[in-house]
Formats: structure tokens, C-alpha cells, sequence
């Protein structure tokens, strides 16, 4: 075999090998069970453990949102969400347990996204005391979706390195009066397997 087709070779299959490992790296898998169901696109090894470590300190059971999570990470943007998707401050993350909080407020809006429904939002609406649940930027503290997120953060993680404790949370309900109306809300089963998370954090 002349030496070009040898050298041809060896690019093919160092690129075979290679694909899966740079897969790998951009869209790493993380913690299942409590922790969720989630792959992380960009971010360092720290910053994708912060968010592991974020979603591990809660006693919510992450996992009962459906399907999986792409959590992107970059530098300098604006952590938000969208349905199946959540971008988050790669500074932010480098500031350790103060970003905690904002990484389980993120998620917390995959919770509304993909389990309630609009008469489940109907019954939170009284609690929740907002101006509606959607609505534009402007409004942000004042909306529904924004103090279901907090709240929900709040009741689960109620830490004193929690950025979204009721000083600068939108909601006002404690932790187990949320964590009450909620259980009303979802369910037995969802419930049964948070409590069963509880149950374990507390041994």
C-alpha cells in the first residue's frame, strides 16, 4: 500500500476515535435520579460540577420532569429558560454555592414547563399572589412562572447560601406551606419520591 494511502488511514481512524470523545465533551453527561436528567453543552469540568452539586443539594426530585435537560454554559450570558433547555453564566458558576441557587431556580422553570398544567397553575395562582403567570421582562418578579421557580427553590434547598430565600424571592409562602400546596397540586406519587429524597438528606 503506498505510504499517502497508509498516512489517509490513519487520519480516517484517528477521526473515528476522536468524534465520540469531542461528543463526549461538548454534551457530557451528568447525575440522574435526584440530581435530573441532563446533558451540559460548553462549561468546564468545575463549572458543570457546581451545577451537579446545585441540583444534588435540593430534596426536590428533579427526575419527575420529563425527557432530558441540555444545560448550556457560557461566558457572560444571561442565565435563562426555555422548554428542554437552560443556559447559565459560566461566571457565575465559578462563584461556587452563591450560584446554587440560580441553577435550581433555572430548572425549577422545567418543572412548570413540563409537568403543570394550565389548572395547575390555576390552583398555585392564589399562593403565589402574582400578576400573572406569563408575561414580558419587565414584570419578571411580579410573574407567576418567576415565583413558582423561586418558591419551589426556596422550599427545597431552604440554605442560607440560597439567593432566592424570601428576602429577594418573589414568593412569600415558608418552605412547608409551598412544599403543602404543591404536594396538593402534583400529587401522591411525585411527592412520595421527594419525600423519599427528604427522608435520605436528613440521615
Amino acid at each position: 500500500m503506498p505510504p499517502a494511502m497508509q498516512l489517509n488511514d490513519i487520519e480516517d481512524m484517528a477521526k473515528r476515535l476522536l468524534l465520540p470523545l469531542l461528543l463526549a465533551v461538548v454534551l457530557a453527561p451528568a447525575a440522574q435520579a435526584a440530581g435530573g436528567r441532563y446533558v451540559f453543552a460548553g462549561g468546564t469540568h468545575a463549572q458543570r460540577g457546581q451545577v451537579t452539586a446545585a441540583l444534588n443539594a435540593s430534596s426536590f426530585d428533579w427526575s419527575v420532569v420529563p425527557g432530558q435537560i441540555v444545560i448550556h454554559i457560557g461566558k457572560g450570558i444571561s442565565s435563562h429558560a426555555v422548554a428542554g433547555q437552560i443556559w447559565l453564566d459560566g461566571r457565575l458558576l465559578d462563584t461556587g454555592r452563591f450560584s446554587w441557587g440560580v441553577v435550581q431556580h433555572e430548572y425549577a422553570h422545567q418543572v412548570d414547563f413540563g409537568i403543570l398544567t394550565d389548572s395547575m397553575r390555576l390552583q398555585l395562582d392564589p399562593f403565589l399572589q402574582a400578576s400573572s403567570w406569563w408575561g414580558s421582562a419587565g414584570q419578571h418578579a411580579e410573574l407567576g412562572c418567576e415565583r413558582f421557580a423561586d418558591a419551589l427553590t426556596w422550599a427545597y434547598w431552604p440554605s442560607r447560601d440560597n439567593v432566592m430565600k424570601p428576602s429577594s424571592a418573589g414568593g412569600r409562602m415558608s418552605p412547608g406551606a409551598f412544599r403543602s400546596v404543591l404536594g396538593s397540586v402534583l400529587g401522591d406519587e411525585p411527592i412520595r419520591r421527594i419525600a423519599s429524597i427528604q427522608r435520605t438528606k436528613a440521615h
